[in-house]
């Protein structure tokens, strides 16, 4: 049987996001994917080295590089209508986890098990941490966005803001303080 897993995934390349939004520039879900990937070891490592935590900061990684694989399948859904009312939320994570499933039937049976956990996380500490993570790549976006004179995103970043101080993670907290400002400095500022 020929698996057309990767092949899928790669397609995530192809799939815009922000798509209400008037962008000075695009972002599609494999470089958001790769970002909250990045971001999420990040948060992982500083949970672990400052504050004492136990986490694998590479299943952590791993869980937020596929944290949105399903769009493959279902499309991005803009975040105000996904979370319009809980029927829309919940109906599109039933939408999700089918596609994740058959995302998942895509793979050998062979290679599935270490392809489950990824693709449909079940450690709260892990999700957690891929949740502010994806918050925090939103947040990003919207700041970069600001810097570039788009005030489309001057809400978006002022909720995403409030969502980002409402989780109360320290390593969030921690990534906010020192690392934040770099993304609205210019790349002469950051020498």
């Amino acid at each position: 049987m020929k698996s057309h897993f990767f092949a899928y995934i790669a397609r995530m390349r192809y799939i815009t996001r922000w798509a209400l939004m008037r962008n000075t520039f695009s972002e599609n879900v494999q470089e958001h994917s790769h970002m909250v990937a990045v971001l999420a070891h990040a948060l992982a490592v500083i949970r672990n080295r400052v504050y004492g935590g136990q986490i694998d900061a590479g299943q952590v990684a791993a869980a937020a590089l596929y944290h949105d694989a399903s769009e493959i399948i279902t499309g991005d859904m803009p975040t105000p209508i996904k979370y319009y009312a809980p029927e829309i939320r919940d109906a599109y994570k039933k939408v999700e986890a089918v596609a994740c499933g058959r995302l998942l039937a895509m793979l050998p049976d062979e290679l599935r098990p270490d392809y489950d956990d990824v693709l449909d996380c079940a450690d709260g500490e892990v999700l957690e941490l891929v949740k502010a993570a994806d918050k925090l790549s939103a947040y990003i976006k919207c700041v970069e966005e600001l810097k570039a004179g788009n005030a489309e995103f001057r809400r978006a970043a002022e909720q995403t803001r409030a969502a980002l101080d409402a989780m109360h993670l320290p390593e969030l907290d921690y990534f906010m303080e020192r690392c934040m400002e770099s993304f609205s400095m210019t790349l002469d500022e950051l020498e």
